[in-house]
């Protein structure tokens, strides 16, 4: 691959969600530190939405890491559980034996009793459930009535929802309301500006080792932007591919045109990429069209003076 090529220790934009690759801007900086204080408070519910590949997983699991040791963490990465496995699920995370076969007063009652002894030693249990737009209705409801579980003083179990937008829609249901109003924050995971795309290509560029100056053009930069809409997943996609038409070809950057090939080799971007036929003079047909509807009309305007 272009690793040796570019100087790089390791891929840059894989898809896997690497904390080591986790971009500090202000919208995701503000969307975890949001987090960390409801949690830090012991609020109930909260709830983090975004669209499909805008860095939920990555953001979960950069919290995961940045909770101390007076939290213990489970993570739920598919929600797609019964409330029966559910329970069971948190009875294993937290350290409470159970079994198939254990009535289920009987689980909630030992679940309760470690829960209250974890608060005793001033630890904090938090779940986290990852994709929540796909959990049942009747988990949902079970998960809801696990937090009534209560001190005076604090809940003894937070919950963190990690969605795609349809879970505000699960959330609107009417037999769900009782929830809804238990949730104390709610954050939207936006997508990356135009401005801060090439410091995130930079960053990610320097996390997997490489030295030196930016290896995309403003001009890279900028199509990059248009054709992913700041969507980090695409940005990864777009950047993996132009990288791989740069090193064919020989190139020591990435301009527009090795975008443009990436663009036109992704149909989610934008579909821009049947516009994006890169020609011998490394135009693109649309500035071709424009350039020639401009002479056409500084021909006009100069025949009628």
């Amino acid at each position: 691959m272009y690793q040796d090529y570019f100087g790089l220790r390791e891929m840059p934009f894989s898809l896997t969600p690497d904390t080591q690759f986790f971009f500090d801007s202000a919208a995701h900086r503000a969307v975890l530190n949001t987090v960390l204080l409801a949690l830090r408070h012991s609020e109930g519910f909260i709830k983090i939405v975004g669209e499909v590949g805008t860095g939920k997983t990555l953001l979960c699991r950069k919290l995961l890491a940045s909770l101390g040791p007076e939290f213990l963490t489970a993570y739920i990465p598919n929600p797609y559980l019964t409330p029966d496995e559910l329970k069971g699920f948190l009875a294993q995370e937290i350290g409470v034996p159970s079994s198939p076969d254990m009535p289920a007063y009987q689980l909630l009652n030992e679940i309760y009793a470690r829960l209250v002894a974890l608060a005793a030693e001033k630890r904090r249990v938090v779940l986290v459930v990852d994709e929540a737009q796909a959990m049942p209705r009747e988990t949902i409801e079970a998960l809801r009535l696990l937090t009534n579980l209560e001190t005076e003083k604090s809940k003894l179990l937070q919950v963190v929802l990690l969605g795609q937008p349809e879970l505000e829609d699960v959330l609107n249901r009417s037999d769900l309301r009782q929830l809804k109003q238990r949730i104390v924050f709610s954050e939207t995971l936006g997508t990356i500006d135009r401005r801060t795309l090439a410091d995130y290509l930079d960053f990610r560029l320097q996390s997997a080792g490489y030295r030196g100056r930016s290896l995309f053009t403003r001009g890279a930069v900028r199509l990059m932007h248009r054709a992913s809409g700041g969507i980090p997943r695409l940005i990864n996609v777009l950047a993996h591919k132009a990288l791989l038409v740069s090193y064919g070809q020989g190139r020591s950057m990435v301009s527009r045109a090795q975008v443009a090939r990436a663009v036109k080799d992704t149909t989610e971007s934008r579909r821009l990429g049947r516009w994006l036929s890169v020609t011998p003079f490394g135009w693109t047909p649309w500035l071709a069209v424009s350039l020639l509807l401009v002479g056409v009309g500084l021909w006009w305007y100069g025949g009628t003076l």
